[in-house]
């Protein structure tokens, strides 16, 4: 009956991304291994395995650049320059294993066609993905019900999580409609005219943001439960808003708060939490070596730029509220707080030089892996706050020391998606990525955030 035309998910197109990606590779190496005089990726029966070596290597490396970031993917100027950086290592790492690859061509030109072959092939392929897939005539066309207040927040939470989410209008549910809206960017729509819509703008689905049902007016609901009873998908905005953005609105959330934190069984699953924590502790003992082999530099820089105690240690909140000393290099001048508990912020005059260098590059997290080693912290996990701010924020944010039921991190999901907390709303971005993770918590987010947290490291994202 409904006819909501072409679509794809965003997991879809994560999909879409990756399989095209490795097949136009595949494919313009076999053009070339056939047009030229190019044998290096000539595949048989005995070597097969050079395909599985490399999908991997492109898999990975094109992860670590952000080849799959959806933002960046529907924009050329900016996926090229991951599209160069995936291409390089990937041929860099592919030449460096000849165990497991082709070994070196005597004419190293060949080299260059296997390079310039696999950059040209996923060039031409991002292009047809931003021509066709990211059009306007394959967005996801949504109508969204809900109060008044709510809408410039939802609104431009949709825009900056979908480039390929479009909302149509608004309507308000609320039985008294005496406020107005003040987001404009939309228009704003009668519940009589809610089929009228679907069938002109060729609507994919709508979507109820309303802090409680008793909101929402007889005619809507009536409406709603008829559409339903034909099929037409109509979802709740937490849910919607979860999936899209990879993070829980805290903020909408009310009484019935159960409903939507059925939190990961991993949480209490042995086997997941005893590879957790050997997990830990084995890249903990490498970074702990790793740690030695930059202590030099560290000192040098730390004699020259920052002049003073090498090491800081702070009280952070563990595991269900227990209090622990943290490790750190330091990267502020001495007594930065002598009137008190401040935020770190962008541009703080209290780093010092060398301090700046530490925290861009995440040197100056790496004495935490003895936290770590010790049982304190975890390698993966919310980050780990002072006791004052979680006092001041557990009193503004909703669920905030729900945070606490599991151990903090030296990275995590809110560490690789957004810079360090320098506000009550930097704090309420980062609490709903850290609920995002303790609800789904598991081995492939947690490789997710590993891979991910190369990127923020490679990027110098730190703070």
């Amino acid at each position: 009956m409904f006819d909501s035309g072409i679509h794809f998910n965003i997991s879809e197109r994560k999909i879409l991304l990756r399989i095209f990606d490795i097949l136009s590779i595949l494919f313009v190496l076999y053009l070339v291994s056939n047009s030229f005089e190019f044998d290096y990726f000539t595949l048989t029966k005995e070597n097969w395995t050079w395909v599985f070596v490399l999908i991997l290597y492109v898999s990975v490396f094109g992860t670590v650049f952000e080849m799959y970031d959806l933002q960046k993917s529907s924009r050329i100027e900016k996926i090229s320059t991951a599209i160069v950086f995936t291409v390089s290592t990937t041929v860099l790492f592919y030449l460096l294993t000849p165990f497991f690859t082709p070994v070196l061509p005597d004419n190293r030109l060949q080299i260059l066609f296997f390079y310039f072959a696999i950059l040209i092939a996923l060039i031409l392929w991002r292009l047809a993905y931003i021509t066709f897939i990211v059009s306007p005539r394959f967005y996801k066309k949504v109508l969204i019900i809900g109060e008044t207040s709510n809408i410039e927040t939802i609104v431009e939470a949709f825009k900056s999580s979908d480039p390929n989410y479009k909302i149509v209008g608004f309507v308000n549910c609320e039985k008294d409609k005496l406020a107005s809206v003040k987001y404009k960017a939309i228009p704003e729509f009668g519940a009589s005219q809610i089929r009228e819509i679907i069938k002109n703008e060729n609507l994919s689905e709508i979507v109820v943001a309303s802090y409680s049902s008793e909101n929402i007016t007889s005619e809507i609901y009536y409406t709603l439960i008829k559409l339903l009873e034909e099929g037409f998908p109509i979802n709740e905005y937490t849910q919607v808003y979860e999936d899209l953005a990879q993070r829980i609105p805290v903020q909408f959330v009310g009484k019935d708060f159960y409903k939507y934190f059925p939190f990961s069984r991993n949480n209490q699953n042995k086997l997941y939490l005893f590879f957790h924590r050997l997990f830990d502790v084995l890249i903990s003992l490498l970074g702990v070596i790793s740690g030695l082999v930059f202590l030099p530099i560290v000192l040098l820089g730390n004699v020259l730029g920052n002049r003073g105690p090498l090491f800081y240690t702070q009280d952070r909140i563990g595991k269900n509220g227990k209090i622990f000393k943290i490790i750190k290099f330091r990267t502020m001048i001495k007594n930065a707080e002598e009137s008190g508990a401040a935020w770190a912020k962008k541009g703080d005059i209290r780093v010092t030089p060398f301090g700046k260098f530490l925290r861009h590059s995440r040197l100056d997290e790496m004495p935490q892996f003895l936290n770590i080693l010790k049982g304190e912290m975890s390698l993966i996990g919310p980050r780990p706050e002072r006791p004052f701010f979680v006092k001041e924020l557990s009193k503004m944010l909703p669920f905030y020391e729900t945070r606490h039921i599991v151990k903090p991190g030296l990275t995590g999901w809110a560490q690789v998606k957004t810079r360090y907390a320098s506000s009550i709303d930097d704090s309420l971005l980062k609490l709903q990525y850290d609920l995002y993770y303790i609800k789904h918590r598991g081995f492939f987010l947690d490789m997710n955030i590993m891979i991910k947290t190369l990127s923020t490291i490679i990027f110098f994202r730190g703070q």
